[in-house]
This record gives structure tokens, C-alpha cells and sequence, in this order.
């Protein structure tokens, strides 16, 4: 039996990693700006992480969600605490897709409308409704193009309310930074229209934070940079450093009802052991204030000019967009500089590294660009 080739891969062969540092097979060491996708929360294999991990799994790794487990109810203590939503509700699941399913299900059942509204350069996951809210026909497929959705322009207030007046919007969907579309930053004003839109004609604002969140902007959610509430906040990639997991933040205005939503893996022992030591992590180390430190030293030394076009970002999520196409860039700097970054687009190099980034770090990939 052979994979399924549906991936583009690199010829590295990654086989262990440390903080923001990753060697291969070969022993060729590697800086890692791209953290997997923004997964690499508090750096790999970070001592405490492993340890919860490993003695977690020494005693119970799964059971279902037919019991009690207090590791769930400790994370959502925890989580309420750190994010500042103490007052809110959380469901756990497995993934960024997942938790974007669940919110826009949740939101049709709150509100009885079965419409949402997302974005122009949105991506939400690849599962059926969270890929026909992603704004790429390449990967919605005929049986994905069934669900009702509006897209509007990101900044768009006037496009938004037009949508809203038909009454059947359950949601409002929308990332607190876009990530896979190029690093593009909702303005605060534009934020607080949507909260006010969403409000006034009986719709849920949901945030996808699942690339955003969890201190990468520098606030443990990006929209917090706007000062809004969103209605459901859903999460996933860096909640568990590397470990599937993944969740929603409910607001209290919503009532559950039992078998409304449920899952297998989600919220199983081994996932909450790794989310509460990243948690545990990101507090010790402050690392939601280094990524806006070392964030802010990254734009301020990567300037527009010569064929840099434009630098966007928030805290250690940033995005350089070129006049050219940047795969020749991104392949010298993987095979001749040793670094990990990501891409959006033809255009845009996108770095997501890990929140422990260091000065000296950020310095070695300022030299080598």
C-alpha cells in the first residue's frame, strides 16, 4: 500500500526538534519560523510538555466522554482564566476544522437561520462546512458547494449589513488575523461594526482563532486587539503544541441541550495533559508578551523596498509580501539558510514560529532573508 500523494513535500526528513530548532535524519540543523502550521506553541518537545504527556499516558490515555473527566473541567478553569473568558463555555473536539463545524452548527441551532457570512481570503478547515466557508474553489468539491454561504469583503461593513437584512444569517464567520490568505489584520473599527451588525440582526459573530489565538498576536486572542466579544471563539493548532485538539469558547447566552454536539477523541486525557502543560508554559514563560516583543522587532527590522512590496503581521504571526512569486525564496531558505517558513499565496512568506522565538532567532533569519 502506497499514500495517498495529495501533499507537495520538501526533501527533509525531520527527526527530532527542540524549542525552534529541528534536525533531520542527516543531522542538519534546522530553525524552525513555521512551528507545522502554527501548531508549535510553546516549542518542541519542551520538557514539561513531555513529561505531562508521558505520564499521562502511563495512567489512563482514553476513555469516552460518557464519564467524567476532571482534566477537561481543569482546562476550561484554566482557559477561562488565561483568555479572559471565565464567564464562557467550552466544548472540546479535535481540530481547527472541527471546532469551525461545531461553531457554525451551533450558531444555526441558537438562532434557527441557516446562512452564514465569511470572507474573501478566508480559510476554515477542510471538512464539509468549513471548506465551503473558505473562500478556495480549488478544494470544495460539488457536495460541499451545497451549504449556504455569502462572502464578503474583508473591511466591508455596508457588504455585511446587506447580507444580514435577509434574515436567515445564523453567523458571521470571520479569522482574527487571515492566515492562508495573507496575513491580513481586521481593522478594530471594522471588528466592532460586525459585533454591532451581529447584534442588531440576531446573529452569532464567531472568531476563528485557530491560527490567530493563543498568544501568537500577542494577545491570547487577536480580536482582542479590538475589544469585542465574539459570540463562539473556536480554536485549535497551537492549543495542544502538536497533539490533536481542539475547541470553542461559548458565550453564556447559549443553552445546551444534550446530544447537541458530542465527539469520540475530543477532549480524551492525553489532549488535556498537552493542553494544560502549554497553558502551564505559556504562563511561566510569558510567552503571549514575547511573541508581541519579539513580533514587533521582526517588523521593525523586515522593511518594505526592493521587491519587498508590503510587511504585515501581529505579534509572531507575519506575512512579507513580494512583488514576485516566492517559492524560489522559500526553497533557497530551506536548502541553502536552514529555515522553516510557510507561504500564502504565489506572494506572501508567512512566518508562524514557535512563541519562544528569541531575538538572536529572529536575527539569524533577518540576516539570512
Amino acid at each position: 500500500m502506497e499514500l495517498f500523494d495529495v501533499y507537495s513535500l520538501f526533501s527533509v526528513t525531520p527527526e527530532r526538534a527542540s524549542g525552534c530548532r529541528v534536525w533531520d535524519v542527516e543531522g542538519t540543523e534546522y530553525l524552525d519560523l513555521y512551528g507545522g502550521h502554527a501548531v508549535i506553541s510553546i516549542g518542541h518537545s519542551h520538557p514539561d510538555y513531555v513529561k505531562a504527556l508521558s505520564e499521562q499516558a502511563g495512567r489512563i490515555g482514553f476513555y469516552s466522554n460518557s464519564v467524567r473527566n476532571p482534566l477537561q473541567t481543569e482546562l476550561a478553569h484554566r482557559l477561562g482564566q488565561q483568555s479572559g473568558y471565565g464567564d464562557y463555555s467550552l466544548f472540546l473536539d479535535n481540530s481547527g476544522a472541527e471546532s469551525n463545524e461545531n461553531a457554525m452548527k451551533l450558531a444555526s441551532f441558537h438562532t434557527g437561520k441557516d446562512r452564514i457570512v465569511a470572507f474573501r481570503r478566508s480559510f476554515h478547515g477542510r471538512t464539509s462546512g468549513a471548506v465551503a466557508a473558505t473562500d478556495n474553489p480549488s478544494i470544495v468539491s460539488p457536495f460541499n458547494s451545497g451549504h449556504k454561504v455569502t462572502f464578503c469583503e474583508l473591511g466591508d461593513a455596508d457588504a455585511v449589513e446587506q447580507a444580514l437584512r435577509g434574515g436567515d444569517v445564523a453567523g458571521v464567520l470571520i479569522e482574527g488575523i487571515q492566515g492562508c490568505g495573507g496575513i491580513h489584520i481586521p481593522s478594530e473599527d471594522f471588528m466592532q461594526q460586525l459585533d454591532a451588525l451581529c447584534r442588531r440582526y440576531g446573529a452569532v459573530l464567531i472568531l476563528d482563532e485557530v491560527q490567530s489565538g493563543y498568544g501568537r498576536s500577542g494577545r491570547f486572542f487577536a480580536h482582542q486587539w479590538s475589544g469585542v466579544r465574539p459570540g463562539i471563539i473556536t480554536m485549535g493548532k497551537g492549543m495542544a503544541n502538536g497533539f490533536p485538539c481542539g475547541g470553542i469558547l461559548i458565550s453564556p447566552e447559549f443553552k445546551a441541550v444534550k446530544g447537541m454536539l458530542g465527539t469520540t477523541f475530543g477532549g480524551n486525557y492525553l489532549a488535556m495533559a498537552c493542553a494544560l502543560a502549554v497553558l502551564d508554559v505559556m504562563e511561566k514563560e510569558k510567552l503571549t508578551e514575547n511573541a508581541a516583543a519579539v513580533g514587533d522587532y521582526l517588523l521593525s527590522r523586515i522593511r518594505p523596498g526592493g521587491c519587498i512590496r508590503e510587511v504585515r503581521g501581529r505579534g509572531l504571526m507575519i506575512g512579507i509580501e513580494y512583488d514576485c512569486e516566492v517559492a524560489p525564496l522559500r526553497h533557497a531558505l530551506l536548502y541553502d539558510k536552514h529555515i522553516f517558513t510557510g507561504v500564502s499565496g504565489k506572494n506572501v512568506i508567512r512566518l508562524l514560529p514557535p512563541l519562544c522565538l528569541s531575538r538572536d532567532e529572529a536575527d539569524i533569519f533577518i540576516e539570512a532573508l
